[in-house]
Order: C-alpha cells, then sequence, then structure tokens
C-alpha cells in the first residue's frame, strides 16, 4: 500500500504537482496513459482568482490558448508522478486550482495503491479551448510551465525523467516565453450600512 495511511484523501499528480510537493510522496504509475496537451486557457479572458500570461519579450498579452498537460487513453502506456495524501480542504483547493480539469477517481488503477486515489483529467470545457485554439492556430506552451514539469521528473532521479519522456507526447505545440499573472479574487460584496 506504499505506506500511505488510508483513512486520507490521495492525489496522483503527473505534471506541475510533482514539483509542487517538493517530491514529498510516493513515486507511483498509472498505467492505460499518456501525457498530452489537453486542455487550455484563453489568455484573453481575464478570470478573478486565476492567472493569465504575458510575453517576457515585451509585456504585452498574447492573443493565444495555452495549453496544459493531460492525461488520454493509450493501452501500451503508464505515466508516472506521484501519490501523495491530501486533507479534503487541500483537496478542495486543488479542486479550484485545476479549474481545467475534472477531479476523477483512479483508486485500483494506481499501481500497489488500493486506497482512494484522484487525479485529475482534462474538463470538457478544458479540452475544448485547446481544440479551438489548435484549430486557430493559437495553442501555444508556456516554457516556464513545461520547464516546472520537467524539472518536477528530473528531481526524481533519472529513471523517472526517462519514464516521463516514454510516456509523454509533449512536442507538437509552440513555447513561448511568458511570464504567469495570477490574478486577485473579486473582493466580496460591500456590506450595506443599517
Amino acid at each position: 500500500m506504499g505506506g500511505l495511511t488510508p483513512a486520507l484523501e490521495h492525489v496522483f499528480g503527473y505534471a506541475s504537482l510533482v514539483l509542487d510537493e517538493g517530491g514529498r510522496g510516493t513515486v507511483a504509475r498509472l498505467p492505460g496513459y499518456r501525457r498530452v496537451w489537453g486542455v487550455a486557457t484563453d489568455n484573453l479572458r481575464a478570470i478573478p482568482g486565476y492567472k493569465l500570461y504575458l510575453s517576457r519579450t515585451d509585456g504585452s498579452r498574447p492573443a493565444v490558448y495555452v495549453a496544459f498537460v493531460d492525461i488520454e487513453p493509450d493501452p501500451s502506456s503508464a505515466v508516472n508522478g506521484l501519490v501523495r495524501h491530501v486533507s479534503k480542504a487541500e483537496l478542495e483547493l486543488l479542486d479550484l486550482r485545476e479549474r481545467n480539469y475534472d477531479r476523477v477517481d483512479v483508486s485500483g488503477q494506481i499501481e500497489g495503491f488500493q486506497s482512494r486515489v484522484w487525479t485529475y483529467r482534462g474538463s470538457a470545457e478544458g479540452r475544448e479551448r485547446l481544440r479551438r485554439g489548435r484549430a486557430e492556430g493559437r495553442a501555444v506552451v508556456s516554457r516556464d510551465y513545461l520547464d516546472k514539469v520537467r524539472a518536477g521528473f528530473a528531481a526524481l532521479g533519472p529513471e523517472h525523467e526517462r519514464a516521463f519522456a516514454e510516456s509523454s507526447c509533449l512536442d507538437d505545440l509552440p513555447v513561448l516565453d511568458l511570464e504567469r499573472l495570477d490574478l486577485p479574487p473579486d473582493p466580496p460584496p460591500a456590506r450595506e450600512r443599517p
């Protein structure tokens, strides 16, 4: 069971979540999937509490769809990543952060784990945004994001970096030097005075 506590919730991270946790967790594999660019955010929409991207070259806000890693079925592949335990509150925060994805139950599919494990797969809306971006020739990847994903697996060691490369198809979109800008949430509504 990988030494994890069954009473807690668990999340399998296969991209940026690997580095976000500083490599904490248990290395695991999800058979039957591969990594792809699967979802995107429309950089022309400013969503309070989310993010947008600026060009590092001139500070402009490019009219692009910024893509993120997703997983798709592939019987000949297995995606490596980290399983870590999370509290219910942490899981709710991840649900907010991963707004291009749906949380799905992969319990029993992660090798070596019998407890409940969740992962995030692209939502229909997130996948549609990437489809639209590809069709319009405006789908791109942020170099910082791609470097972060790769760094997470490099930190786990050469064999995990190699397994990442073997289970990923991430060479088909242009990579741009973009700076992520986190947007503040909407302020709470003002209270009426009596």
